[in-house]
């Protein structure tokens, strides 16, 4: 066994009762399961401490060493940056806008809309994580506002994201492996019906065309919950924010393009911007261990274990949004998105040393890994003993 000395002199090895050895190696990273009943075509099975051996101080050891590094310091240079490079980008596209006029060229500016809300996403993400600005409340009171802004209510997000921090990939309590027209689930693809279940059975291959609609259901979502009663944190600021929104992107379209070019241009844009976001997200966990619902997981295991970072650089960096490192993320995930590459250089060193699987793969690979994932859980939507002869014999 490799000790942490022999590869960066920060980090030390755990011993003794601090953890339990484990075996399992990176290229297993995908298969690891405990069993869970299997009921018909339901084949789904779960990962738990069995296969997760506790590591009692591995977080806290960790934690020591990137503050000492300075890693968790804010970067307001940075983000003003950022914000800066934003407001130039939607400056540009409002110019574009007009001197194009009645053009069909007009679907490029759209395009480029999208990808500027999603930038948009990614600082309010940030901002809700606390990595931007000094203050909690003044942190979420930008993701608000910067939420808003893009069309989506920060309420309901935050809610959701929240839980999906605290228990990622774990049965019953992370909202983002919940069915919502894709199932991630065996059980879920079972239960589908109608035209639900055509799609679930060739859901892998659907997926990046569904993230066309993505766009459009983050903002259904976002209105559902705000109309919903009950206590919803800001509701009017929200209601405002993102009505004054869609008055400043629809009235100019509808004004001053035909209508049938103001829709079209309406079209990209949400189809960019759904598939920008869908595709920034969907590698950070999709395919990665699923955790049984009454697994007792230490903070650390938890988190590297079900998460997955993607390769890059830099570039990759801004194309995500710091989402690449995922598993830096979601153990400091009040660091800013400038540190993360650093926080990498500790985590997968620390890793190595202690034999705990690290996750990273290429874009292109994660992409595969989903898709593939996926249509291994449509499968579950399809009888096998499903043929015209013996469906005959049913209706009879």
């Amino acid at each position: 066994m490799r000790t942490a000395i022999g590869i960066r002199p920060w980090l030390p090895k755990l011993k003794g009762s601090d953890r339990q050895e484990s075996t399992i190696s990176l290229a297993q990273v995908d298969t690891i399961k405990t069993t869970a009943p299997a009921q018909g075509r339901i084949r789904q099975t779960y990962s738990g401490t069995t296969e997760f051996p506790p590591m009692a101080r591995a977080y806290k050891d960790v934690l020591n060493v990137i503050r000492d590094l300075g890693l968790l310091r804010r970067t307001p240079v940075f983000y003003t940056l950022v914000g800066v490079a934003l407001l130039l980008g939607f400056a540009g596209c409002a110019t574009g806008f007009i001197l194009l006029g009645d053009s069909w060229f007009q679907l490029l500016i759209a395009a480029a809309l999208g990808i500027l809300f999603t930038q948009v996403a990614f600082l309010a993400h940030e901002a809700a994580h606390r990595q931007i600005l000094s203050s909690g409340p003044a942190n979420f009171r930008l993701a608000r506002v910067l939420a808003g802004l893009i069309g989506m209510s920060y309420s309901w997000w935050d809610s959701k994201h929240t839980k999906h921090h605290g228990n990622p990939n774990m049965v019953g309590k992370d909202p983002d492996i919940e069915v919502d027209t894709i199932s991630f689930l065996d059980e879920d693809a079972a239960r589908s019906r109608g035209v639900i279940r055509w799609i679930t059975q060739r859901q892998g291959w659907l997926f990046f065309p569904l993230l066309t609609l993505e766009g459009l259901n983050l903002h259904r979502l976002s209105v559902v919950h705000l109309v919903t009663p009950g206590r919803v944190k800001g509701r009017w600021t929200e209601i405002g924010i993102i009505s004054l929104r869609f008055a400043l992107l629809l009235t100019p379209l509808f004004l001053f393009l035909p209508v049938g070019m103001a829709f079209a241009f309406l079209g990209v844009q949400l189809a960019v911007f759904g598939v920008y976001m869908g595709a920034s997200f969907a590698p950070n966990h999709k395919g990665m261990p699923i955790i049984s619902p009454d697994a007792r997981l230490d903070f650390f295991s938890k988190q590297v274990r079900t998460s997955r970072n993607v390769t890059g650089g830099w570039w990759a960096t801004w194309l995500f949004g710091g989402l690449n490192y995922q598993v830096e993320h979601h153990l400091f995930p009040s660091m800013s998105r400038l540190n993360l590459s650093r926080a990498r250089e500790v985590v997968r060193d620390y890793c190595a040393a202690n034999d705990v699987p690290y996750t990273e793969t290429t874009v292109l690979q994660s992409y595969g890994i989903v898709v593939r994932y996926l249509n291994r859980v449509g499968l579950a939507a399809r009888d096998p003993f499903d043929c015209p002869i013996t469906a005959q014999y049913r209706r009879v």
